[in-house]
């Protein structure tokens, strides 16, 4: 069954740019994001990627142009918006369920349920037995999943995660993604998940953004038209999936093409 977003937008961008002094990141970006929808962004390492999580989370001004989260234009980073990074930046000097709790505690979900709501997350995340355990005495895959954890402990409307699954092995990588689109599937939060991962953005996403080199811009727009629930294992097998795996990676590597010529024209394609 494919599953449908709302129509009203979780995230807008008109004409957003960013720039550092005379280096422009981003550049004229226009993107809206549907509530409930996931979306992944891909392209060319160093076109700003992640500077696009910063302006949609406000921790990162816009030098022109405008975003909004719910209709409302952002000026600070705005309510119920959860980052999700790279290193899963869990306290080493707290357990699991701790790590979990300050979820709970930042949501401010009342505190005599915290600790049933944080053993719901423990079993939901297939971590039963594990609450007591720090994150040194953990695999990667399952510090993971405790960040997951605490980002649905606090509760998030919309879910920004910055390559979470990057430096896991590539096993590894695909049982996370299937475990996130399960919390996906349960939840539906709207997500923005920037990845150097072409299958990994098609096996997951409904759409996938292509950006450009720096400034980076929108290039391509790329449905996914690939019904959910998902079987990550078979929807990599079908044909689909990798026309559209194609489709994306020829964009980008047009981009290095070009990249490439600027920096040595001799080598453009004649």
């Amino acid at each position: 069954m494919d599953m449908q977003v709302s129509a009203g937008p979780k995230v807008v961008l008109e004409g957003a740019s960013v720039a550092y002094g005379d280096l422009t990141v981003l550049k004229d970006v226009d993107l809206v994001l549907g509530d409930g929808e996931f979306l992944s962004i891909v392209g060319p390492s160093g076109c700003g990627k992640s500077t696009l999580l910063k302006l949609i989370s406000g921790l990162e001004p816009p030098a022109a142009g405008r975003v909004f989260v719910d209709g409302a234009e952002i000026d600070r980073t705005p309510p119920h918006v959860g980052f999700m990074f790279q290193r899963d930046a869990l306290l080493p000097w707290a357990t699991a369920e701790e790590n979990i709790n300050v979820g709970l505690e930042l949501g401010g979900y009342p505190q005599a349920d915290r600790a049933k709501r944080c053993q719901e997350l423990i079993d939901f995340l297939q971590l039963t037995g594990f609450g007591k355990h720090y994150p040194s005495m953990l695999s990667g895959g399952m510090r993971q999943r405790v960040s997951l954890g605490r980002l649905l402990a606090y509760e998030p409307e919309l879910y920004l995660m910055d390559e979470p699954f990057g430096a896991l092995d590539a096993q590894t990588k695909v049982m996370m993604g299937r475990e996130l689109l399960r919390i996906w599937g349960r939840y539906r939060k709207s997500v923005i998940f920037v990845t150097h991962d072409i299958e990994e953005a098609v096996s997951l996403s409904s759409r996938v953004i292509v950006i450009s080199g720096r400034p980076g811009r929108v290039k391509r727009e790329v449905k996914v038209d690939i019904d959910y629930p998902r079987d990550l294992r078979a929807v990599r097998k079908t044909a689909v999936f990798h026309d559209l795996c194609s489709t994306i990676w020829d964009e980008i590597m047009g981009e290095k093409a070009v990249e490439q010529a600027a920096d040595d024209p001799a080598e453009a394609p004649a």
